[in-house]
């Protein structure tokens, strides 16, 4: 089943780029990563689908249901932290989040203490006297307190230190194992590798690819350097499949798609010291994809 399937969507902004045609769907039970620079059209498609702004064409349905006509009856089964959280100064982490908590018509004190507990974060404080990361942190527990089975998540490290964000990602996997659905949209790529199944990356406002991690890690690309007795000329490796070629002294990079045989036939063709075949990370990758695009 397809918690998060998207169709066609578009939206535009006159001149302003929003995003064009995209289609994807976000399987029951997966972390889906959807990446892209900051602009690229991530947190438009979010808000599409949490109702905050319709698509000019396109569709989007959550659980099953347009996400526009059945916005009150998902969202009660939907978390969701923004890239900026923004609350009432005046109020106590703990009244405010058990005002969250009456929306959902349930008790969520003991769920709102362990969450906090994870999160370090103190529910006497009041708003105002909260640091960034704190707030974010109030944002977390605010989007997890009534276990949804959808968890939205737009950049949501930014302003947690490294301890809380790895705090943040044991939890997350935690609440996937209870059967929550998460879509992770982020610029952070190390963390959309780390924790993601699939992965959609998005440019200006169009779908670029949608891969598994691991097809886009292990099964296509490879991850090349060599370092020869002389310096090679920038051309020599300019064969079909490679790409983000690199030449510094003696060593050349580049990563490259395609048939092995024909690469490993240019690395005969020269006196080599050392020779290097890895897997590319996500980055890599990533910035493989926007070059080519551009």
């Amino acid at each position: 089943m397809d918690v998060i399937e998207i169709k066609n969507l578009t939206k535009t902004y006159g001149k302003a780029r929003g995003i064009s045609n995209i289609s994807f769907n976000v399987e029951e039970g997966e972390i889906f990563g959807f990446i892209g620079p900051n602009g690229a059209g991530k947190s438009t498609t979010i808000r599409i689908l949490l109702s905050l702004i319709y698509p000019d064409s396109g569709s989007a349905a959550i659980f099953g249901k347009d996400c526009i006509q059945f916005a009150p009856e998902i969202k009660k089964n939907i978390g969701y932290l923004p890239s900026e959280v923004f609350y009432y100064d005046n109020m106590k982490v703990k009244e405010l989040l058990n005002y969250s908590a009456s929306f959902y018509k349930k008790d969520c004190n003991k769920r709102m203490k362990e969450l906090a507990d994870i999160m370090d974060l103190d529910l006497n404080k009041k708003i105002d006297d909260l640091s960034l990361g704190n707030k974010k942190k109030v944002g977390i527990v605010q989007g997890l307190l009534h276990e949804p089975k959808l968890i939205i998540l737009d950049e949501p490290t930014s302003g947690l230190d490294p301890l809380m964000q790895q705090n943040f990602f044991e939890l997350l996997k935690e609440e996937n194992k209870k059967g929550a659905t998460i879509l992770f949209s982020s610029h952070i790529l190390s963390e959309v590798q780390r924790l993601c199944n699939r992965v959609a990356i998005i440019k200006e406002g169009k779908i670029v690819t949608v891969e598994k991690i691991s097809n886009l890690t292990e099964n296509t690309y490879k991850k090349f350097k060599v370092e020869t007795k002389a310096p090679l000329d920038a051309t020599y490796f300019q064969i079909s499949g490679v790409h983000n070629l690199e030449v510094k002294g003696n060593v050349t990079s580049f990563i490259f798609k395609g048939n092995i045989n024909d690469v490993m036939k240019k690395i005969a063709g020269v006196e080599i010291m050392n020779l290097w075949i890895e897997e590319p990370d996500l980055e890599e990758i990533f910035m493989h994809y926007y070059e080519k695009e551009a």
